[in-house]
């Protein structure tokens, strides 16, 4: 009898993997954060400093790495900035600015700048992707993480993007995807109902922004219709990488 246990466990655990390794893809759900909430904007730059945050920044920079960036760099919608911290930290030769059109995420990110002396090399500015805090071809780079979900019009803020690249500059998307394992979204509830600040539970967070995010093949068909003719899209696990390039 105890090797049918043994083979019910293998065959029942190996189903709960199966189905926890499926994809699901949710039906999109528009969502936009209220950052300038002084409540949300404190609880997000708190769980921008869990691990897991760190993990996807350091999976970020290898990627950005790759594609060897040179000149000036803007991150779009950095939120609290420890992504342009990093980016600054690894790329010493680039001029970073990060842009967000939330008052209280801009200066959250100032001090956190501030407090590991890079002001010299970082800089930030209010702005919303529609509308970019620059002028024609001022950029050489721009990264986008965790952010194109929530933009209202993603055809139009390609479209600044590019306006706002030299010839030759790239663009370098990050994000989570709408289709996920189930395990993956399993987790995210479990996280929703045990750790994740109130606040942000209140704002729907971090479920939210899977339900308003893309699948990579959405992802390409924004990309084919915007003024980039050069893009990639790779999917990972629970995320994706889509990189593009000004002709």
């Amino acid at each position: 009898m105890n090797w049918l246990v043994g083979v019910l466990i293998l065959v029942f655990g190996g189903l709960l993997v199966w189905l926890g390794g499926r994809r699901v893809t949710l039906p999109r759900r528009a969502s936009f954060e209220e950052i300038d909430d002084p409540a949300v904007g404190q609880a997000y730059d708190r769980i921008s400093r869990w691990p897991q945050f760190h993990f996807l920044r350091a999976m970020i920079i290898r990627k950005l790495t790759y594609y060897s960036p040179a000149g000036t760099l803007a991150d779009i919608g950095c939120g609290p900035g420890y992504l342009v911290v990093r980016i600054a930290q690894r790329f010493s030769h680039l001029q970073v600015i990060g842009v967000d059109n939330s008052g209280e995420m801009i200066e959250i990110a100032r001090v956190n700048a501030e407090r590991i002396q890079l002001s010299g090399q970082v800089s930030y500015r209010f702005g919303d992707v529609i509308h970019l805090p620059f002028g024609d071809g001022e950029l050489d780079f721009a990264v986008s993480t965790a952010s194109l979900h929530h933009w209202s019009e993603p055809g139009k803020g390609l479209a600044e993007i590019s306006r706002v690249l030299k010839p030759g500059g790239q663009l370098l998307l990050f994000d989570l995807r709408r289709d996920p394992p189930g395990i993956f979204l399993g987790i995210l509830r479990f996280a929703m109902a045990m750790v994740v600040p109130r606040a942000l539970r209140q704002a729907g967070e971090p479920l939210g922004s899977v339900q308003a995010s893309y699948t990579p093949t959405e992802v390409e068909a924004l990309l084919a219709a915007s003024p980039f003719k050069r893009s990639t899209v790779q999917g990972g696990f629970a995320w994706y990488f889509a990189w593009a390039k000004k002709e």
